[in-house]
């Protein structure tokens, strides 16, 4: 079995930069730089001829390769430029005159908010779960804000400014309980977290390959469980949707078969390339292995933070976050630049700085970024 220390030689970065912001984005691997290097052969040598064949047979290769991450059919994925696309043709498909209510957590990432904020015009009610720490939210609150006239759940497997890992399947429980579908945002989940969309009873689920999944930006997935396809008819929809795509009948609209339906224009095939070669990585390595991997750097990183007199934040145990901790400062900007001049880079968010290791990562990363961040700071 290959070393961490191997695998890290695959990501540039660290040559000359500690590097603990993957929740942003992830490191770029050789294996996306060599992909997209292929693409790029393919349209220069091949121009429009390389779509009727290793183009669309490279789809059909990410549709699989995702689907085998979170434990789906290829049939059940769908491939959008980004998760406001994918959101925006999920939200195009329901019957809000019937179901007007979504219910969304004041944690989540904007964009789940928006989606909906933007169709209150139209009848539709958005109702916030509040956090009552800014961490987590608990069930019985999602559990008191469903009732029968909501169309959706929408909520995070892990929330972006915490790190704290939501349990899905209980609130698909909930969910379901009322004739409500449960869509998850897990942009940050999918790659370092194990996921089975089955066991957990997810109805939606979007992520993208920006962060955990190393595809870079450009490349987002959308699950569908199967036993919806028939009965979704999303409006926000593209000629890659239609079930025959090349006989071009202007007059008619025929979904496609699968998650496929959902799906809009011609996808951005550079993206494709690079998504894929990044789930080679997380495929290779497999979520479960990676998982027990995060908690051991992340683990490391809270000790360092508490033992420089510093603050992590955390919901419970260690095992209830994923590869996100986040420390108030008096300055998150000011030190998150000061930590940049370091060649140290990690983000910010509203009255904290955020760090995330992730497998590439080492404990010398860690104490060397702790180290600064106490200079800055304390």
């Amino acid at each position: 079995m290959r070393t961490w220390e191997t695998y890290r030689e695959e990501f540039p970065v660290f040559q000359e930069t500690t590097y603990l912001n993957s929740c942003s984005l992830g490191a770029l691997g050789i294996r996306v730089r060599r992909a997209m290097e292929r693409c790029l052969d393919l349209w220069s040598g091949m121009g429009a001829a390389a779509w009727y064949g290793p183009w669309m047979q490279e789809l059909e290769a990410l549709r699989a390769a995702f689907a085998g991450v979170i434990g789906s059919g290829p049939d059940e994925v769908a491939l959008f430029p980004s998760i406001t696309a994918a959101l925006s043709a999920v939200a195009s498909s329901f019957d809000y005159q019937r179901r007007p209510r979504v219910v969304v957590a004041d944690i989540d990432f904007p964009t789940v908010a928006y989606q909906w904020l933007a169709k209150r015009g139209r009848g539709v009610e958005v109702a916030f779960v509040r956090s009552p720490d800014r961490l987590t939210v608990p069930l019985e609150l999602f559990e008191r804000a469903i009732d029968d006239r909501t169309a959706c759940v929408a909520t995070s497997h892990v929330y972006f400014q915490s790190g704290a890992i939501q349990d899905i399947a209980a609130v698909a429980r909930l969910a379901h309980a009322h004739g409500a579908y449960l869509l998850v945002d897990a942009y940050q989940s999918v790659g370092q977290l194990p996921i089975d969309v089955r066991a957990a009873d997810v109805d939606f689920l979007v992520t993208g390959g920006l962060k955990w999944l190393l595809g870079g930006p450009g490349i987002a997935y959308l699950y569908v469980r199967r036993e919806l396809h028939a009965e979704s008819e999303p409006e926000v929809v593209g000629w890659f949707g239609h079930r025959h795509q090349f006989a071009f009948d202007v007059t008619h609209l025929a979904y496609a078969d699968g998650a496929k339906r959902f799906e809009g224009g011609t996808p951005a095939i550079v993206a494709v390339y690079a998504g894929r070669a990044g789930l080679d990585y997380v495929g290779e390595l497999t979520p479960a292995r990676l998982r027990v991997r995060q908690l051991e750097m992340t683990g490391a990183l809270v000790e360092a933070l508490r033992g420089a007199g510093l603050t992590p934040r955390l919901a419970g145990r260690l095992e209830a976050h994923a590869g996100i901790i986040t420390v108030p400062v008096p300055d998150p900007s000011a030190t998150v630049a000061g930590l940049a001049e370091e060649r140290i880079i990690v983000d910010q968010r509203p009255g904290v700085v955020r760090l995330s290791p992730y497998f590439y990562n080492t404990l010398e990363d860690i104490d060397r970024a702790v180290a600064a961040l106490r200079r800055h700071v304390c």
